[in-house]
């Protein structure tokens, strides 16, 4: 992915950073689609598991891809742009192929956009620092978008992010990218806005239970004998599926494999003050129960969390276990702000 995913200032401070003030990253690597024509509704009603009939121009929503066997793909964020207008963002799952496959021979339009670039601006002081230069932006709800100007450069600004904290995606052309990002940075360096690293993310998503696929998914921890794939029941994303919706692809496997979770995702709290390592095995009463996706430490709160992949029995409050020879608990997800009340404060 072409972004930086270090620099040579801490990584810990990128997370202080956008949990109590603002932090700006790259994530122009993410894949951006735009769908156009009467049949784009219909697309993506069928390769996804929202009711896109809800989503209208200017709101967005959170999305899974699944296959014919009911098992997740990819996922992304769909955003209405139009009445026939629709723009895709998704990660390296296999949205873009499902999608490409789904539009032939129908009367849309499908571009793959390169030249948009994703400038993300997160944490608590974003909105204070963006209010100085767009109007309305405060009025701008959890998963809603605006078309506007931003130094003069036309953007569409969206207030979403991968963070867990209210944020901000800035979508510029390529050519205005660097004006954006460098005022960004020089204007808000006062009030501790600073550049941050993809690999930030880490620490950021295992705080608030944000998946990345591959690396919570079987394609990086496969089960013997099986295919890759999970179901969105296991990874906890059985939420995205629109009430009451079927007829999307992978439907009726999806509704068929309630209730036959291989594994639960679910979450550690580990006792000291080291990180586990991903791939590490979780151990309880003697045996092993899981692994380990995602880990860190977060030295605003001094706690040791993970990720992981968990039978599930043991995917429950409480449980206690050890990986790699450190105690620890296992513990719902997430353990930053349950109730997302970050993301959708008002004002």
């Amino acid at each position: 992915m072409p972004t930086a995913w270090t620099y040579k200032t801490d990584v810990q401070d990128h997370h202080v950073a956008i949990r109590t003030k603002a932090g700006l990253m790259d994530v122009s690597g993410l894949k951006k689609i735009h769908l156009h024509g009467p049949h784009a509704s219909g697309v993506l009603d069928y390769l996804t598991t929202r009711d896109v009939s809800k989503i209208t121009p200017g709101k967005s929503a959170y999305c899974c891809f699944l296959n014919e066997a009911g098992k997740f793909i990819d996922d992304g964020i769909l955003y209405r742009t139009g009445p026939n207008s629709w723009f895709v963002v998704h990660g390296s799952g296999g949205a873009q192929q499902a999608i490409a496959q789904s539009c032939y021979g129908r009367n849309v339009s499908m571009l793959f956009d390169d030249d948009l670039l994703d400038l993300s601006l997160q944490g608590p002081l974003a909105v204070d620092y963006l209010a100085k230069h767009v109007p309305g932006i405060r009025e701008l709800k959890y998963f809603g978008h605006m078309g506007t100007t931003l130094f003069g450069k036309p953007v569409m600004i969206s207030r979403t992010g991968y963070t867990g904290e209210r944020g901000y995606e800035i979508f510029c052309k390529a050519e205005d990218a660097e004006l954006i990002w460098d005022t960004i940075l020089a204007e808000g360096a006062e009030m501790g806005i600073v550049p941050c690293c993809f690999t930030a993310l880490d620490l950021l998503r295992t705080e608030s239970y944000l998946l990345f696929y591959p690396y919570d998914n079987s394609e990086m921890y496969p089960f013997e004998n099986e295919a890759p794939g999970d179901t969105l029941w296991e990874l906890g994303l059985d939420f995205t599926v629109s009430p009451g919706k079927t007829g999307f692809r992978g439907a009726e496997e999806h509704y068929r494999l309630k209730g036959k979770e291989r594994f639960k995702i679910f979450g550690l709290l580990l006792e000291g003050d080291k990180a586990a390592a991903a791939g590490d095995a979780v151990v309880a009463d003697g045996k092993n129960v899981g692994v380990v996706t995602c880990p860190m430490v977060s030295t605003l709160t001094g706690k040791s969390m993970a990720i992981a992949r968990l039978d599930v029995g043991v995917a429950v409050q409480g449980k206690p276990v050890t990986v790699g020879g450190i105690r620890g608990v296992t513990h719902a997800l997430p353990f930053d702000d349950p109730k997302k009340a970050k993301r959708t404060a008002i004002g």
